[in-house]
């Protein structure tokens, strides 16, 4: 095998000569192809760096697939075979659920790290499944279950690796087969995680105890974790580990969204000057726009990005007014954005069944109503493998100038949640919409402040961010209104997939 068929610049071709000599070093050699029974002793981190559209997720993906080719098992942690002694592994990494979907819809089999810190038990029985559509064992006798049903299961995991997914073809409920959730006690060999900028020292800890070979892929400019002094984790490691990607070719070329996000690299830019850009921008491409006020409709999938905290809250408010909402309930469709697991201790298996089932702190949830029992909502997750799942709900509506929020309803214990039809420029890291509404007033607010963030100033900071999130079309939302909704507010457009999907965390 040869280095892929790709037109690399020439940083990407040296980034991908070092990459290779380090995973050659830990038993994979992605030119030509073979494994080594044993790797390197030791651990070796790395740290890719490039700003929107140097290439870093092309070479992710090049070299994912390079390693696949070679042999090595790549892992989802959706269910994880015997361990064999000759085999190398590989998990694709990312923060959060919609990081990681960001690089499902490239082709690159990527999960959560949750999702890799915690491994799911198997019921015995079904296990037997998982390892006949793995190819380790031979076509079980399930009890309940007939040949058409595991044909099913077959045909589906043929198409989409997914075990649980296949175990649904089959008709079966996440319940039913997932027994519970462990911290994983066995390491992997490689690691690869995107949009590493999100990463705490934690998480980073974590990481390295679990990947003795880890390959970070980060983005310098964006904003670094909440108290971590505007460092990010691989600000630490040393130049010497550190392969910078420059700004490259047809990527982004005739890209007017980047061109913009590039151009408050310039020391001597201003705020008002960046505007006239935008301006100038919006006057030559329809891809970006000028706009008047805040489209309500949009928000219900694609929160518009703010700055401050009273704007958020001042525009959810306003969100819920359009569409008639009323005070003491939600409407199927309405956004949330999840704010942890409020458990004691003593429940911490069930933390972990809710995270491992894309409740992560910061994940982006569609509210489709309530659940079976009181205090319970059914949800979708997105971003998430399996997306639809009921869990005991805590919905807090927070409103201007008050201290507590609102709390429509909530279970005793469980999910904790925010309305996510707003939401902080830092909390979009890590996720990508087709369009993007940034809400400019709070933009100059900032450049007002006159406040700075690891040597630069803090608006250019966050219009960087907040500008890099729009997959299409930009938004630069000019003036403080919204657009009242065309249409009420539903949930149809949301994917059914397969009912059995459906998981229940009651």
């Amino acid at each position: 095998m040869t280095v892929p068929a790709l037109t690399f610049s020439e940083d990407q071709a040296e980034a991908w000569d070092r990459l290779a000599d380090m995973l050659r070093k830990a038993g994979v050699d992605p030119d030509d192809g073979t494994l080594s029974p044993e790797g390197a002793d030791g651990s070796s981190v790395v740290a890719v760096v490039g700003k929107a559209g140097s290439g870093k997720t092309m070479l992710l993906a090049a070299l994912t697939k390079a390693l696949a080719e070679a042999g090595v098992d790549i892992v989802s942690g959706d269910w994880e075979g015997r361990r064999r002694k000759d085999r190398r592994t590989l998990a694709i990494l990312a923060p959060t659920n919609k990081a990681a979907s960001v690089l499902r819809n490239r082709g690159v089999p990527a999960t959560t790290i949750h999702r890799i810190l915690y491994t799911p038990v198997y019921d015995p029985e079904y296990e037997r499944i998982a390892e006949w559509l793995a190819g380790q064992g031979d076509r079980p006798v399930v009890e309940g279950l007939t040949d058409l049903a595991l044909d099913r299961a077959k045909a589906f995991y043929d198409t989409v690796k997914s075990i649980p997914g296949a175990l649904a073809a089959a008709g079966l409920r996440g319940s039913d087969f997932i027994k519970g959730w462990k911290r994983r006690e066995e390491p992997l060999d490689i690691g690869f995680v995107d949009e590493s900028s999100m990463l705490d020292e934690r998480q980073f800890d974590d990481l390295r105890e679990i990947f003795p070979t880890l390959v970070l892929f980060g983005d310098p400019a964006q904003l670094a974790p909440v108290g971590q002094s505007g460092e990010m984790v691989f600000d630490k490691l040393g130049d010497s580990r550190k392969l910078i990607l420059h700004r490259i070719h047809r990527q982004t070329q005739d890209n007017p969204i980047l061109d913009l996000a590039h151009a408050l690299a310039d020391p001597a830019l201003g705020f008002d000057a960046f505007e006239r850009m935008v301006e100038d921008a919006a006057r030559r491409d329809e891809r970006v726009v000028m706009a008047q006020r805040v489209e309500a409709e949009l928000m219900a999938r694609s929160p518009v990005l703010v700055w401050r905290n009273a704007t958020r809250i001042r525009l959810i408010q306003a969100f819920r007014a359009a569409y008639g909402a009323p005070a003491d309930e939600l409407l199927p469709g309405e956004p949330l954005i999840c704010d942890g697991i409020e458990l004691p201790l003593k429940h911490r298996k069930k933390r972990i069944d809710l995270e491992a089932r894309g409740l992560i702190k910061g994940a982006q949830v569609i509210y489709l109503g309530p659940g079976r029992k009181p205090g319970f909502s059914r949800l979708f997750v997105i971003g998430a493998e399996e997306p639809r799942l009921s869990a005991a709900s805590i919905i807090k509506i927070e409103l201007p100038d008050e201290e507590e929020p609102f709390i429509p309803f909530a279970a005793r214990m469980g999910a904790a949640f925010l309305h996510g039809a707003a939401v902080t420029i830092h909390k979009a890291q890590g996720s990508q919409w087709d369009t993007v509404q940034v809400f400019a007033p709070d933009l100059y607010a900032a450049a007002q402040s006159g406040r700075n963030e690891a040597g630069l100033p803090l608006w250019k900071r966050l219009a960087y961010v907040a500008i890099t999130r729009a997959e299409r079309r930009l938004l630069w939302v000019v003036r403080n209104r919204l657009a009242r909704p065309a249409s009420p507010l539903g949930i149809e457009d949301l994917p059914i997939g397969t009912a059995a999907l459906e998981l229940e965390a009651e």
